[in-house]
């Protein structure tokens, strides 16, 4: 696995010395080693990586990564540019382009999100081929957990968009009276009118942000 470094690793250090992350750590090792997991090893951390723990501005929540090839790199809901945005990330471009007037892009890469602030974080960091949900279960659900709970412990202004029922139940972690907390349904076509739809989250969060001398984040994704 990729390092985790800067504010992150010093945050996250404790969790390193639990008998959970060592058995996480075996675990993914292992199946690195005798199967096809996504996305690369050198991209789980990618979420991390991007956006380092003092610029996050805005938290989305997913589950975990897609489970074809070349679609996962380590943020959730985006994929490589060249890949079809899958149908979650077309409802999200729909309310997007409702909310904002953002036009429809032809890719699904959502890395400038995260150059802005924005922690597109799942919540378990890999999968197998073709497995959806198949490493829930063996750790990542509680580092990402200690991830969730040091944003929470920032002292300013951070979003949280909580789309569908398992991110909404990391809201009971969220008490930190500085911070704004959106739940709609998921944006998957099963859901997303049932509520994701007109829920109006980005330009509630660039209120948020603005109004708390925040900039605002820029939520179109250009052409490529």
């Amino acid at each position: 696995m990729a390092a985790i470094t800067g504010e992150w690793q010093r945050v996250l250090e404790p969790e390193f010395a639990k008998p959970y992350y060592r058995q996480l750590y075996n675990f993914v090792r292992e199946e690195y080693s005798k199967r096809v997991i996504f996305p690369p090893s050198d991209d789980i951390f990618n979420a991390l990586a991007y956006t380092p723990l003092e610029k996050v501005k805005c938290v989305i929540l997913g589950q975990d990564p897609y489970h074809e090839v070349h679609q996962a790199h380590g943020l959730c809901f985006s994929v490589l540019p060249g890949n079809p945005p899958p149908p979650s990330l077309v409802n999200i471009y729909k309310e997007l382009a409702d909310d904002l007037g953002c036009y429809t892009p032809n890719n699904g890469y959502l890395k400038k999100w995260a150059d802005q602030g924005v922690l597109l974080l799942n919540t378990v960091l890999t999968v197998r081929e073709h497995a959806a949900n198949s490493h829930q279960g063996h750790g990542w659900e509680q580092l990402t957990d200690a991830i969730i709970a040091a944003v929470n412990r920032i002292d300013r202004p951070v979003v949280f968009l909580l789309w569908g029922s398992p991110a909404q139940k990391k809201a009971a972690m969220l008490d930190n009276p500085k911070h704004l907390v959106l739940k709609a349904a998921h944006p998957s076509p099963l859901s997303a009118y049932r509520g994701f739809f007109g829920c109006r989250h980005f330009s509630k969060a660039n209120d948020f942000l603005t109004s708390h001398g925040e900039t605002a984040i820029d939520w179109q994704i250009e052409n490529i």
